[in-house]
């Protein structure tokens, strides 16, 4: 079938990222399709949801996956407009609650954790408050602990951590490059990645967990193989042949028709179900051909 076609039958959200990312189709011919995001599918859907008091959910960080911190990093993902006035004026209310504008020190737990700092940064860049100083302070924040091995963990802000996560790890080298800052960090960081294959236990070799495995969407906080490469393709990496068996596991999993199927689901409420794990998802499919794209492309590895 024509993969790409299917795509752009699909939701806006689809469309309009398969338009840029697999066509190469100027802005002028995107924009336009990126600007219904808000008006049908699955972006006008979350947007309904949102209550007069501009949360979702009745909450900023739970319940998961319905509160307004998760609900903004999906239309982020979806690629709502960054000017959508909603959702803008919803996240500068998450930032109000997550931390004081002079740093002087209202941190709820729940904006201290290094994941969340990391998804944060990704969500008020995606919105356009990147300039807005408290981002600096998230930024900051995650920056100050990163550990030895590049990595971060969300734990060590709480004790004694002496290796990296990969579900914080990847949240923070989003939010930085998102950002466009830390290029030292982002590097050490993605090495972290890299001595592990992306998936695999430095101290025995094995898949460290099968859900490591399992491309999902929304993905919340949780890591996976596609996640980390989709990244790696997004931040120019180097095709770094560490990174080789990642990429094969990726291409197994394409179908006979040339789709992927959607992995695992997250456990927890959610506004709507925009595909059905085991079927084929527009979502996985987009992923897979960007990294595929990334990695197939004529020049030095």
């Amino acid at each position: 079938m024509d993969v790409v076609a299917w795509l752009l039958s699909g939701d806006v959200a689809v469309a309009w990222q398969a338009r840029r990312d697999l066509l190469d189709q100027p802005a002028s011919t995107y924009m336009p399709v990126r600007a219904l995001v808000a008006e049908r599918g699955w972006g006008a859907a979350l947007l309904a949801a949102r209550g007069a008091d501009g949360r979702w959910g009745d909450g900023w960080y739970s319940p998961k996956w319905i509160s307004t911190f998760y609900t903004l990093q999906t239309l982020a993902a979806l690629g709502l407009p960054d000017d959508q006035p909603e959702a803008r004026a919803s996240v500068e209310q998450l930032l109000d609650q997550a931390l004081d504008e002079d740093g002087s020190g209202r941190w709820p737990n729940w904006s201290r954790d290094l994941c969340v700092a990391g998804m944060l940064v990704d969500t008020c860049t995606a919105f356009g408050l990147v300039h807005d100083p408290r981002v600096d302070q998230l930024i900051a924040h995650t920056l100050a602990h990163q550990l030895p091995d590049g990595g971060w963990n969300c734990q060590s802000t709480r004790g004694q951590v002496t290796h990296s996560s990969f579900h914080t790890t990847i949240s923070i080298l989003e939010g930085l490059h998102a950002a466009g800052v830390g290029e030292s960090q982002r590097a050490a960081g993605q090495e972290f990645l890299l001595r592990h294959q992306l998936f695999r236990s430095h101290r025995t070799g094995e898949v460290v967990h099968p859900g490591l495995t399992s491309f999902s969407f929304p993905r919340y906080w949780y890591y996976d193989v596609l996640r980390a490469l989709e990244h790696l393709a997004r931040s120019g990496a180097d095709r770094d042949p560490r990174a080789l068996e990642a990429v094969d596991l990726v291409r197994s999993r394409r179908r006979p028709d040339g789709r992927w199927n959607l992995g695992r689901r997250h456990s927890g409420r959610t506004w709507l179900t925009m595909e059905r794990g085991g079927q084929p998802s527009r979502m996985i499919t987009l992923g897979a051909l960007r990294v595929l794209n990334w990695w197939d492309e004529p020049g030095p590895t």
